[in-house]
């Protein structure tokens, strides 16, 4: 077959692409392992141009031209040809890749335990999730509970939730090249921070529960009382309570679950209080007074709230709130079976923003004078502050924020408000017919939900009577249901709810119905007045056309996968297929609500189940649990399950962490949260963990010794002979290892984390396994575990799910993100374990040819014993301070020129570049990137060698705007062709940063986190 020949044409002595065209006509064909050739470019000394024209055989194996799929995904995820395949070893003195795989990686670690499985069609897959998918089915859901069902705007679906210029891009660190993406989440926080009522708003975050949790912890940190006492109210959605019980486990803190209204302040003091507003039976209550007495005793106040009810309710700010949380799902995100949804958290007390976890998103200005929007104080993320840190966030759900924020242009003040009164309007017909009928209506005042006691029928019966109906409703009690509506709902969805609570024909109509009752909110003092969205963007943007144009505007400013490569170290952006994206949007995936029975998410569980099942065999763990929604969240939840193990054993003292310097700072940050204490680990000189400082620490720490975090690969990029050393001392005083799995992806099909000796890892789906970063999310952490560890696996009052004495839920929804694990599931059935393997050894390979032709340019940090790295590797630049002035972020600032994004700049040594190029990467794109990094060098030994200036030259001014470049006056010491063009291919592709460098210091002393007025864009 192909393959095989590929297998030997791979393990064959290199003779040069010549040789091998004379040998391997019909491979020098195709890409792995069936695609035809494209034209090589000439590079002048470099490569030798080959074509050769192949018959129809040559796309797939002998003997299996009529059965064999003609979109076998391998070769479309995988970037090199087999020609620059073979051209790449070549470079690197090596004959075939699996020789490469055992210079990179410690033989001893490799893993013979993976079962074998073929790359398969693209469409044979999708037909085959198609028939998974229909197992879901979609009753029609009431049920509410933080979750409604919503009418996302085609213009938004299309251009935005399904258009990869919005879902590839990474974090808006560059904020140079990200201005499209940055100015939508200003548009979010603006949307967020006028309906809350409130200053400031984030830029999101992970759901609502995790914003509810994050809110105690500022509190907490906050509050001038000493008692850790904080009060939830007993009202409040369960599943926020239940996370919330988790966290504060951690923390030390005690949970007070009560009725807040009749909370004694005085009596009992507390750091913070959290209420809902409505609450989780629809009731809106006025909390003024609780809120000003909190206040007066130096109690911090946090108000859940809906962002639709808030257009026509008077917001938390205006109420006295301190913290305003919720979630923006309702704004055009689907259900999705739980998420993944933009959370939100806004505040206007200027000691909570300095607190405030997650992104935010401000207005600054660039070196030419103009307004230029960028990340504010970026010095306080929280993860940066490691084991000081009050927050692990270091993502978001920029892509659902997005949505939402468009959500709101595309409506505006106007038509939220409409929608907003529309859905009270039939929650107020609803709660009238449904008294007609004889059922007790136990809300005094409320939006859109409604808690319902039957006289003479138990709530189970009416449930059922819905369930015949293909309508899910709420139980609360044995007496008691739920029905929430939302703007899907109709009055023929009325009729249908009036039917289930009545067996004679109605007497009524809901249209009879709607000329009877009265606005309750309109009329109650709780009713808002004060205005919202008036910033000109919420004005502008009612038409279609319109609304198209400022999507593609803003997509245009920003760098994304659909430009060129994005070799962050770390953050593995690799190729995130349409096929893979495609169901997503699926009614079947898009509209299911998270806490619907589990007969209809048998489709659901089979994806759960199929996941579950590879991921085991990837890793070699027991089970792994999917309710992680980000990696940091993932670090959250495993180390809480070593806490519980512990506890269960009969050592709960244990509660120490050993944490390598190198480590990410979500590592300490989690630890802390998890209720670790945090013990540094050295590392020596060349990068690896210093075994004797460990075994020195473990020792020391015998009796209290609880865990060890560990990245693999190191955060250096290199695979470490001593890992099964390091966990087996570990294990020897007591502790349990946490692998991080954030460089998974040099690891699959080749390295088992649990054969490594790791108990717990967690995998980020948005790295390794194709979910895209969508700007900042979102992600997913699931985290795998041992045997001994499955008891203590989260759970959900929702659903069964996790271990017999869980640690608790640690997101909202029992899935989290679950709309987006088809993704995975996609890309791991269309690769194959076999694909897989291969991709992680392209992947080793493209990182150790950037290596081998950058390294007579740049300083090469770390390799392993053998020179080799994994799949990334480190340049440090310090070298050109002292000779040239110039630093790491010039050179990222410089690559912007050259149409790329800079590497992982800063981290994991200071004033360095980590680079990870990925497998989806092609040769020819690889060698642009480098060759734009080989001239930069060039334009840097300039200044050195005095051609240049120190100030004022190509990379301090970078990067270069059409703005600048067109200019009439140009007084530079290089030419504008210099500065734009610098390699004839630039002009091909060119995408022009929109602002010049941006002034970050100037912006976080003049904090502007919404949307400016039109002036302050003006010339003076």
């Amino acid at each position: 077959s192909a393959m095989a020949s590929l297998v030997r044409l791979l393990r064959a002595p290199v003779r040069g692409p010549a040789a091998i065209a004379s040998r391997h006509p019909s491979l020098l064909s195709s890409r792995l392992p069936f695609r035809p050739l494209r034209p090589l470019n000439e590079l002048p000394g470099r490569s030798l141009p080959v074509r050769v024209i192949a018959s129809a055989s040559a796309y797939v194996p002998s003997g299996a031209l009529l059965s064999a799929p003609l979109d076998s995904f391998l070769p479309r995820h995988i970037g090199p040809s087999t020609v620059e395949t073979q051209e790449m070893l070549y470079a690197l003195g090596l004959s075939h890749i699996d020789q490469l795989v055992e210079k990179a990686i410690p033989q001893a670690l490799l893993s013979t335990n993976f079962p074998t499985a073929p790359s398969r069609g693209e469409t044979e897959v999708l037909e085959q999730l198609k028939t998974i998918a229909k197992d879901n089915e979609l009753y029609r859901s009431y049920i509410g509970c933080g979750y409604h069902n919503c009418i996302l705007p085609p213009v938004i679906l299309r251009n935005v939730l399904e258009n990869p210029g919005w879902y590839t891009p990474y974090t808006p660190y560059q904020a140079e090249i990200s201005q499209g993406r940055l100015e939508a989440l200003l548009n979010y926080q603006t949307m967020v921070a006028d309906l809350t009522g409130m200053k400031y708003s984030n830029a999101s975050l992970l759901d609502e529960a995790t914003a509810a949790a994050e809110a105690m912890q500022v509190c907490m940190s906050l509050s001038p009382i000493k008692e850790r006492n904080f009060l939830v109210s007993q009202t409040l959605h369960p599943q926020i309570i239940d996370v919330l019980r988790t966290r504060a486990r951690g923390l030390g803190i005690n949970l007070i679950v009560s009725n807040a209204e009749t909370f004694d302040l005085e009596r009992t003091p507390i750091k913070g209080m959290l209420l809902q507003y409505p609450d989780t039976t629809g009731e809106i209550i006025d909390f003024s007074p609780l809120l000003r007495a909190a206040r007066e005793a130096g109690t911090l106040s946090v108000m859940c709230c809906d962002l639709l009810a808030s257009a026509i309710l008077k917001p938390p700010g205006e109420l006295g709130a301190d913290i305003a949380v919720g979630s923006a799902q309702r704004f055009g995100v689907p259900l999705g079976a739980g998420g993944p949804h933009a959370a939100f958290f806004a505040t206007s007390n200027e000691k909570v923003l300095r607190k405030m976890p997650g992104r935010i998103v401000g207005v600054s200005k660039d070196r030419e004078g103009h307004p230029a929007i960028r990340l504010a104080l970026q010095s306080r993320e929280q993860h940066i502050r490691r084991e000081k840190a009050t927050s692990n966030i270091c993502t978001a759900q920029a892509l659902l924020a997005n949505i939402a924020g468009m959500f709101a242009v595309y409506h505006g003040p106007e038509g939220l408000r409409l929608i907003a009164e529309r859905v009270h309007m039939l929650t107020c017909v609803l709660a009238e017919g449904l008294r007609r009928l004889g059922y007790t209506v136990r809300n005094n005042l409320f939006f859109d939900t409604l808690t319902v006691k039957a006289p003479h029928k138990s709530a189970h019966l009416i449930y059922a009577a819905a369930q015949d109906r293909k309508i899910n409703l709420r139980i609360l009690d044995s007496k008691h249901v739920g029905i929430s509506l939302d703007e899907t709902v109709t009055t023929q969805d009325l009729a249908e709810l009036f039917e289930v609570f009545t067996d004679e024909p109605l007497t009524f109509s809901p249209e009879s119905l709607a000329s009877e009752v009265h606005d309750l909110i309109d009329m109650s003092h709780l009713a808002r007045s004060s205005e919202y969205l008036t910033h000109p963007i919420f004005q502008q943007c009612r038409s279609e056309h319109e609304m198209l144009r400022y999507i593609h505007r803003l997509q245009r400013k920003d760098l994304s996968l659909t430009t060129s490569m994005m070799p962050l170290g770390s953050c593995t952006m690799k190729l995130n297929a349409t096929s893979e994206m495609l169901p997503v949007t699926w009614d079947s995936i898009a509209h299911v609500h998270p806490f619907v029975p589990l007969n209809q998410m048998a489709g659901y569980h089979q994806i759960f189940a199929d996941l579950d099942r590879i991921l085991c065999e990837l890793t070699g763990f027991a089970e792994i649990s999917f309710q992680p929604n980000s990696g940091a969240q993932g670090e959250y939840a495993g180390l809480s399950v070593i806490r519980e193990y512990h506890k269960n054993m009969g050592e709960e003292q244990r509660d120490v962490c050993l944490i390598p310097a190198s480590a990410h700072g979500t590592n300490p940050a989690s630890a802390v949260m998890a209720g670790m204490k945090v013990v540094v680990i050295r590392c020596d000189n060349d990068g690896y963990l210093d075994i004797g400082h460990l075994m020195e620490m473990a020792e020391k720490h015998s009796s209290r010794l609880a865990a060890m975090m560990v990245t693999y690969p190191s955060t250096y990029g290199v695979f470490e002979e001593t890992i099964q050393g390091a966990c087996a001392i570990v294990h020897q005083y007591g502790g349990q290892v946490y692998l991080d799995g954030a460089n998974m992806n040099a690891m699959v099909g080749l390295v088992r984390p649990a054969e490594l000796g790791a108990d717990v890892c967690h995998l980020n789906l948005h790295k390794t396994f194709c979910i895209p970063h969508g700007g900042g999310g979102p992600g997913m952490g699931p985290i795998g575990v041992a045997d001994h560890l499955t008891p203590y696996l989260p759970n959900h009052h929702a659903t069964v799910t996790g271990g017999r004495t869980s640690i608790g839920p640690v997101a909202a929804a029992p899935f989290s993100s679950a709309s987006i694990l088809p993704i995975t599931w996609m890309y791991l059935n269309m690769m194959g374990m076999d694909g897989l393997a291969f991709a992680s050894k392209v992947a080793i390979l493209n990182a150790n040819y950037m290596r081998k032709r950058l390294e007579d340019a740049y300083q090469i940090r770390y390799t392993s014993n053998t020179g080799f790295c994994a799949h990334e590797f480190i340049i440090d630049v310090k070298p050109f301070k002292q000779t040239a002035g110039i630093e790491v972020d010039d050179i990222a600032k410089r690559l912007m020129d050259y149409n790329f994004h800079s590497g992982t700049v800063s981290w994991p040594v200071p004033n360095s570049m980590m680079i990870e190029p990925t497998e989806s990467e092609s040769k020819e794109e690889i060698d642009r990137f480098i060759d734009a990094l080989l001239k930069i060098r060039e334009e840097i030994r300039d200044i050195e060698e005095g051609r240049q200036p120190k100030e004022g030259n190509v990379l301090k001014n970078a990067p270069h705007t059409q703005f600048a470049v067109t200019s009439e006056k140009w007084e530079l010491p290089y030419s504008r062709q210099e500065a734009a063009y610098p390699l004839p291919w630039v002009r091909e592709n060119k995408l022009w940063p929109t602002v010049a460098r941006v002034e970050s210091a100037y912006g976080d002393r003049h904090l502007v986190c919404s949307c400016p007025p039109l002036e302050s864009y003006m010339d003076e």
